[in-house]
């Protein structure tokens, strides 16, 4: 056993436990975890928007009681995991301790603080796109078939986890036909291997045809909606202010394995990467997008800094660690919400970060907090709101209401407090929330939480009896500030037909 591996698991362990003292209490679960907690109820093999896998870890976590501890518990178990592989491939090269603790500076002064803080598809999957080149790493090394098994299951888990993993192990795949290594495919272990990963992935692929690949009909939407403002040169910038404190290590670490002697035999890590961006630029991928190719750099990079620094140049350690401390403490607040949100909007203030990339949202407009964090906000306001305004509701009233959100968002959010402010489940027609509506719904009362400022002034209102704009979000940092909660009773028959047309047409255009 590796003497350095109790430094390794401690180190491990602090990255599950550092997040938790970081992020103010003042934050609620994010937009997107909401709907991946809300899947933890409905188990499938798969979601109009992800593969199963966090469904199931939703379930367990509804299971245990939907505390904050454990939704985020997941991603921090995959970040510990993800930062273990990568230090045993700092190990599989004789690197000791100095190494090991620059690649933990480079997991908590970087990307990956919030990255594995969130209860999101991309956790596991830089997890499994570092066990893959781990796996083929391995067997370089030791020429042992089991580490192509570990390939093929990392690959076959990893697509559980999140489709995108494909594209990192073609790539992979591809650089590998560009080494001496191309013989791996004629190896018939690799076959046998990328079989069982088939085998474990192929209910969530009959899953996706028995449903006309909805996935296709979401990434078109994501292209439409969000990545068509991605500019190559935005998402080149990015890949280096991600990890902004400590982006020079996994640049060395890409030098490394592109031009050393000891790194001859894992040229196909530079390849993997060079292919995996032009991909992703390809694609209009966003910038986190590529964040599953840096940990082995990030490795490779800590290791050669190591053997740099080893005899007369050990004095630049402690400038090598002060520098990523230093830098990165000042952009913690960028990397999780530390403070309150005005406390943290003044901090972007006095340093001058108000007109930086990070504060830029989806809508190309610069906003006091990121948009990550103003989606950690005015969750559970929207929810004690609907439910004041459920409670007006006599006891007949309430078993004839409909609730129904805008977005995903909202009906994660009011259902993920459903039973903490005595509501029903909400509907919605966005997301994977449009499989959960019934088939048939008739509608007397409309408990309706929205977005849009001008609801109150659209046609449909006239066919209730009463409407009533009961309140509005009024966090004003909160993404979803101001949208209205409004309350529609006596529904007559042109609405819901007019409702069951928009439901019909909704799941016409994923041939639902």
């Amino acid at each position: 056993m590796n003497k350095n591996n109790r430094l390794l698991y401690l180190l491990a362990l602090l990255k599950i436990v550092i997040p938790y003292l970081l992020q103010s209490s003042v934050y609620q679960p994010q937009r997107d975890e909401f709907l991946y907690l809300a899947e933890g109820h409905h188990l499938a093999f798969g979601f109009m928007e992800v593969p199963p896998m966090l469904s199931i870890f939703a379930w367990v976590t509804h299971l245990l009681g939907d505390g904050i501890f454990c939704v985020k518990l997941w991603p921090s178990l995959f970040g510990a995991a993800t930062f273990i592989v990568a230090g045993k491939i700092i190990q599989s090269f004789g690197g000791k301790k100095f190494s090991l603790f620059i690649l933990f500076l480079s997991f908590i002064f970087g990307g990956y603080l919030r990255l594995f803080f969130l209860f999101q598809p991309n956790p596991p999957e830089v997890f499994f796109d570092t066990m893959i080149t781990y796996s083929f790493i391995s067997f370089i090394q030791t020429g042992k078939n089991k580490w192509l098994y570990v390939f093929g299951v990392s690959v076959g888990l990893g697509m559980l986890g999140k489709y995108s993993v494909a594209f990192f192990a073609a790539s992979t795949m591809a650089a590998l036909l560009f080494t001496k290594y191309r013989k791996i495919f004629l190896n018939k272990h690799f076959w046998f291997a990328s079989f069982i990963g088939l085998l474990i992935f192929l209910p969530t692929i009959l899953w996706e045809f028995n449903h006309h690949l909805p996935v296709i009909h979401h990434m078109q939407q994501l292209k439409d909606q969000q990545l068509q403002y991605v500019s190559p040169s935005s998402f080149l910038i990015d890949q280096v202010m991600m990890n902004f404190a400590c982006a020079f290590v996994w640049i060395a670490g890409l030098l490394f394995v592109s031009f050393n002697r000891a790194a001859k035999n894992y040229r196909f890590i530079a390849l993997a990467f060079a292919f995996f961006i032009l991909l992703l630029l390809a694609l209009q991928g966003k910038n986190y997008y590529a964040l599953g190719v840096y940990p082995p750099l990030f490795a490779f990079g800590a290791y050669w800094l190591e053997q740099l620094t080893a005899l007369r140049f050990r004095v630049w350690r402690y400038i090598v660690s002060a520098v990523i401390i230093i830098l990165g403490l000042l952009i913690w607040p960028l990397q999780l919400p530390v403070f309150a949100p005005e406390k943290l909007a003044a901090y972007y203030q006095k340093m001058n970060m108000q007109n930086s990339g990070a504060l830029k949202w989806e809508d190309l407009q610069y906003h006091p907090l990121p948009q990550d964090f103003a989606d950690m906000l005015g969750w559970e306001e929207m929810a004690q709101k609907m439910s004041a305004a459920y409670e007006t509701l006599d006891s007949n009233e309430k078993k004839h209401t409909v609730l129904f959100c805008d977005n995903y968002g909202e009906a994660g959010a009011v259902s993920f407090y459903a039973g903490k402010y005595h509501m029903p489940q909400a509907y919605s027609d966005n997301a994977s929330f449009l499989y959960w509506m019934p088939d048939t719904m008739h509608i007397d009362n409309l408990l309706l939480l929205t977005d849009d400022k001008q609801e109150m002034s659209h046609p449909f209102i006239k066919n209730f009896s009463s409407a009533i704009l009961s309140d509005s979000v009024t966090n004003i940092y909160a993404r979803e500030h101001g949208s209205l909660i409004i309350l529609l009773k006596g529904a007559n028959a042109d609405f819901n037909k007019m409702f069951k047309e928009k439901i019909e047409k909704d799941r016409a255009a994923f041939k639902y």
